[in-house]
């Protein structure tokens, strides 16, 4: 039973992503490509417990993955009509931003995928089309930043950093309580 929930877990997850990615796709192949991936997985979901633990859950989750870097790049290139020239280059998928003051940057288009942003300072900053798959935000200060326009933001990402009413969120999450 602990197998099935942990590849249930995952399955959820993933169905979070891909219907963001589904809802930020431009390219019709792409947003087909996650209502086939959605389908998949909410069949696995819905099928008996023997049928989700034979599940090659890597191999779906490679498939997913593919996905949603395809439409972070795609989102992100739109924010970088002009290049990646306004941006630090130390804002890379899983770099350590640990205590970093980045407070009121534009740092739009970014692919911070993955990376350690554990007691960064982000107010005030424009987080329009970054990548935040799996970023860090452990005790991060986004105080007055825009995340409304991000990619991939989770509630739990959320819960873990400090915040406040001028904080814009995506639509699909609720502010702390903390905050």
């Amino acid at each position: 039973m602990f197998s099935a929930f942990g590849a249930a877990r995952q399955l959820h997850e993933m169905l979070w992503y891909l219907a963001e990615a589904q809802k930020r796709t431009f390219d019709p192949d792409i947003s087909h490509r996650a209502v086939t991936l959605r389908i998949a997985i909410e069949r696995a979901l819905a099928d008996e417990v023997s049928i989700l633990l034979a599940l090659d859950v890597q191999g779906l989750h490679s498939q997913v993955r593919s996905t949603l870097i395809s439409v972070s790049e795609e989102v992100r290139a739109s924010y970088l009509p002009l290049g990646h020239d306004h941006l630090d280059s130390s804002l890379r998928p899983g770099a350590d931003l640990m205590g970093k003051d980045l407070s009121s940057r534009r740092l739009c288009g970014a692919d911070l995928r993955g990376a350690y942003l554990i007691g960064a300072d982000l107010r005030g900053c424009d987080l329009s089309g970054v990548d935040l798959l799996g970023v860090d935000f452990r005790d991060t200060r986004l105080n007055g930043a825009d995340l409304s326009r991000a990619l991939y933001v989770t509630q739990p990402q959320l819960n873990a950093a400090r915040g406040d009413h001028a904080t814009i969120l995506p639509s699909d999450v609720e502010r702390p309580t903390h905050w």
